[in-house]
Formats: structure tokens, C-alpha cells, sequence
């Protein structure tokens, strides 16, 4: 998903799409490590998903601090 797609999101959506990601990478790691799963491109590709979606949490969040002082 692209940045910009992302940034359309509120905050709550934010977290609950990053709560679900971190699930998912869960049983990914799983599957990994007891060998069910040999394509590990999309763990890589959650990953960076989720690198996505704490990057643009965290300048929603800093933005919302912005205006209060």
C-alpha cells in the first residue's frame, strides 16, 4: 500500500491495521520457523507494511501534539 493511501487513514484505522499486521507476521514467523511456509517474501513485505503504518501513526500523532502547545 502507498503512502498516500495510508495517510487517509485515521489514527484508530492506523491501529487496528497495525495491530492485525503484527498478528499476521506472528504466524508467518511460525510458519517459517516450523518450515510450513518456504516464501518469505511477503514476511519481508509485512514487515516493511508495518514499518508503513508506524511511520505515518507517528507523524499523525506528532501533529496532533503540535497544535496543542
Amino acid at each position: 500500500m502507498k503512502p498516500a493511501e495510508i495517510r487517509e487513514f485515521s489514527a484508530d484505522e492506523l491501529k487496528e491495521k497495525i495491530n492485525n499486521v503484527r498478528k499476521e507476521l506472528f504466524n508467518l514467523k511460525m510458519k517459517v520457523k516450523t518450515a510450513q511456509l518456504q516464501d518469505y517474501r511477503g514476511y519481508r513485505f509485512m514487515k516493511k507494511d508495518l514499518a508503513r503504518y508506524l511511520t505515518i501513526l507517528a507523524e499523525k500523532e506528532k501533529g496532533s501534539h503540535a497544535g496543542k502547545q
